[in-house]
């Protein structure tokens, strides 16, 4: 018997970074972290466990993918098969409307969508709380795009309580997300490969240390609409993001010249009396977030820095759902 479900899932935004983990294996958090899903943008994925198949098979964007991208993804299809009463390998079909691999938090909504429709079709009705951790055991920040809106990943005191929760709805903070497309190119370092080698930065331990204090920051921030204050916490934490990897051995130089000159560009606005910050995952992409009502002004100044592409435009996004 053939057995399917497919499932939409968001990528999110870190206000808050997730960089580093206290145990690689099951991707627990070196810090908790808060970030935004981004309605605008998503990952749709069908699995179906058929009898003819001799491993799992997996199709992006029309394209069968074969190497670490399909080990990776059959590691996590073993944690479904453990966990439900079904043996069976699975054919997996992927596709997103946005770059994958260039620091827009595809492998977040790629596992949160392939844990939720992975688990379903394997018979699964998982609470909100377990699809979380499920989606962590692929990539950490996927937990964060199970839930609703705004997303705290707690700490935890390990596997069995390491997860996201909705802090507030997509609807409860008219913000939107303009994000440069300044190179869609897959990195050459992934942030699996690079989380592992934060601790030899000397900067990894004071920012791990001080987290606590900007998560709160940036919790109450969120709750109480202060864009000033997000602004702030949410800046100061890229940066320090940002300083632990080019520190780290071996560094990772994320950032373009047009990275930089937008960030700059971003404050000289914010100092004038425009509400905007930037911040980037681990990409060269700028994510520049704004109330919505100023999008249409910070878009046109956008545009007039070179080196940006494409300039993606999203609101708060919903929770990971079944299609």
């Amino acid at each position: 018997m053939i057995k399917s479900a497919s499932a939409i899932a968001h990528p999110n935004i870190a206000f808050i970074k997730y960089w580093g983990n206290r145990d690689d294996s099951l991707r627990l958090p070196a810090n908790g972290s808060i970030s935004m899903n981004l309605g605008g943008l998503f990952t749709k994925t069908r699995v179906t466990f058929r009898d003819d198949l001799r491993a799992d098979v997996l199709t992006i964007g029309g394209k069968e993918v074969t190497g670490a991208a399909l080990d990776r993804v059959s590691a996590f299809m073993d944690h479904v098969r453990l966990l439900a009463p079904e043996a069976r390998y699975a054919e997996i079909v992927s596709e997103n409307n946005f770059p994958m691999g260039a620091g827009i938090a595809s492998s977040a909504a790629a596992f949160s969508a392939l844990a939720l429709a992975a688990s379903a079709a394997a018979g699964m009705n998982l609470k909100e709380n377990e699809l979380s951790r499920l989606a962590r055991l692929g990539s950490g920040s996927a937990c964060r795009s199970i839930p609703d809106g705004f997303c705290e990943w707690a700490y935890g005191s390990g596997d069995e309580d390491s997860w996201a929760v909705s802090i507030a709805p997509a609807s409860h903070w008219a913000l939107t997300d303009l994000i440069a497309l300044i190179s869609a190119e897959h990195k050459k370092t992934g942030s699996s490969a690079g989380h592992t080698a934060a601790l030899t930065s000397p900067f990894q331990p004071e920012r791990v240390r001080t987290a606590p204090e900007r998560i709160k920051k940036c919790r109450d921030a969120i709750l109480n609409k202060d864009f000033a204050t997000l602004a702030e916490v949410s800046e100061s934490d890229m940066i320090m993001m940002h300083s632990v990897m080019m520190t780290q051995k071996p560094p990772l130089f994320y950032w373009e010249p047009t990275s930089i000159r937008l960030i700059k560009a971003v404050r000289d606005w914010r100092e004038e009396g425009l509400p905007c910050f930037a911040t980037l995952d681990a990409g060269p992409n700028v994510h520049v977030i704004c109330p919505s009502e100023v999008m249409d002004e910070v878009q046109q100044k956008m545009k007039k820095i070179s080196g940006i592409s494409d300039i993606l435009v999203s609101a708060p996004g919903g929770k990971a759902h079944l299609v």
